[in-house]
């Protein structure tokens, strides 16, 4: 079966996903996307000249699959603390998957990528930090949060914690390590 060039394009960047977020951008190349879809890896190449390109496209689109999440988190969920609970929900699924989120795997090979593909990283995280920002203020003003010091600092505690938790339940292959972090950090955020 033959696919239209949108379609073998997303199965390409579907296993490059897959093999990044439990082998690592570094951790594999052309010649494992091949064997992974079954493409020749001159294939792989019209669809994406190099893996630099890949990779930062790879980038762009789990970025932009994650504002779509975080947005119906916004519509869907009524309060900043229910609002905080469905981010780490989003973490907890991918661990779950035995993956790790795909920008904190490559936040670890930062220095040996492409800088268009560092560009990307930080976008994603810059997101994540207006995202929760706005979420953090939102529930301060509403009595239902609490924090010391800034939106923006906690925002960054957050986000840093979750990825941390990510790599070391992933090092012991207990996902139940990251659920404990979470609640654990969670509860600070809304204690009384």
């Amino acid at each position: 079966m033959k696919l239209e060039k949108g379609a073998t394009a997303k199965v390409i960047l579907d296993a490059a996903e897959a093999l990044t977020q439990t082998r690592g951008f570094n951790g594999f190349s052309y010649a494992d996307i091949s064997e992974a879809v079954g493409l020749t890896k001159a294939s792989l190449h019209y669809h994406f000249r190099t893996k630099a390109e890949l990779g930062r496209q790879l980038i762009v689109r789990y970025s932009d699959t994650f504002e779509v999440a975080l947005a119906e988190i916004g519509v869907r969920a009524p309060d900043a603390p229910e609002r905080l609970e469905r981010y780490v929900s989003l973490y907890t699924g991918v661990i779950a998957g035995e993956r790790l989120c795909l920008c904190g795997m490559l936040a670890a090979e930062v220095t040996t990528l492409p800088p268009a593909m560092g560009d990307e990283i930080r976008r994603f995280f810059d997101l994540n930090e207006t995202w929760l920002t706005n979420v953090l203020e939102q529930g301060r003003e509403a009595g239902s949060l609490r924090y010391e010091g800034s939106a923006l600092g906690a925002a960054r505690l957050l986000l840093g914690t979750l990825e941390g938790a990510m790599l070391v339940a992933r090092s012991y292959g207990d996902p139940g390590r990251f659920e404990e972090s979470a609640h654990q950090l969670l509860a600070q955020f809304t204690k009384a």
